[in-house]
């Protein structure tokens, strides 16, 4: 990758988080302003950035554009969006399209409980593959063999008091997961909130994207989150139905027809 390239990569990053100054870009990539400042104006002029009055860059409306995009050529996220809002409406509780992509689970589509609460997550942001249930699903897709290398490379950061803390634990949670084809986050990423999710399947059988519900405990407890599987079930296999997905009777979760 070219040094310019990789300049205007962090920079893009930088801005991801919140706007910058030309100082303060020029601190991180640790080169002279006048540098910095011909990449910003070549990213300005193709509006991948754009600068205020007071000369602080932000994002450019070109960014979310391609964003936009590359989310919409996303079939599961086209094809599932109807499902999710009818979930989201039987349920009023928040609902996550996450996919796995270069070792990072990936929120591409996010609906909001109907409830004023809010969850942390957004459309684009990676999900902690050891605490979250998309992550611990589209982790346990994998054959079990690439398993541990995967365990051994999360950076187990301690969110909660229920966060999983090694590989071995991780390991133990992801038998579980493949055992009884779904995953639990249990106050593990945001304290006093419990989410369930599911494998969502292409034509092929594979799991492309995982499907969760999250809800705070004082709307509904664990149990009742838990009881809420067999909607969010039937919503995954809609969605699975929609890439091409059939299963055969054997594939089928225990307790349906």
């Amino acid at each position: 990758m070219s040094q310019s390239l990789q300049r205007a990569l962090t920079i893009l990053t930088e801005l991801g988080d919140d706007p910058k100054t030309l100082d303060q870009l020029a601190a991180r990539l640790e080169v002279h302003k006048s540098t910095v400042l011909r990449l910003l104006q070549t990213m300005e002029a193709d509006r991948f950035v754009t600068h205020d009055a007071t000369h602080r860059y932000t994002l450019g409306s070109r960014l979310f554009e391609l964003a936009n995009h590359a989310l919409e050529r996303r079939d599961v996220r086209t094809l599932g969006r109807p499902h999710l809002e009818a979930l989201n409406a039987d349920t009023g509780q928040t609902v996550h399209l996450a996919t796995y992509e270069s070792g990072e689970a990936i929120y591409i589509d996010k609906l909001d409980a109907t409830q004023s609460m809010r969850m942390y997550s957004r459309v684009g942001r990676p999900a902690p593959l050891h605490c979250t249930a998309v992550g611990k699903v589209l982790v346990a897709a994998h054959p079990c063999t690439q398993w541990r290398a995967i365990a051994e490379r999360i950076d187990y950061h301690p969110f909660t008091e229920r966060t999983i803390r090694t590989p071995e634990q991780y390991l133990t949670e992801l038998d579980h997961v493949a055992a009884q084809g779904f995953a639990e986050d249990h106050e593990e990423h945001e304290s006093f909130v419990n989410c369930v999710a599911v494998p969502v399947r292409d034509g092929t059988g594979a799991v492309v994207a995982a499907l969760s519900v999250s809800v705070p405990d004082v709307l509904l407890d664990h149990a009742q989150v838990l009881a809420l599987l067999p909607r969010i079930r039937a919503t995954a296999e809609a969605v699975s139905a929609e890439l091409g997905w059939r299963p055969r009777p054997s594939e089928r979760p225990k307790g349906t027809s």
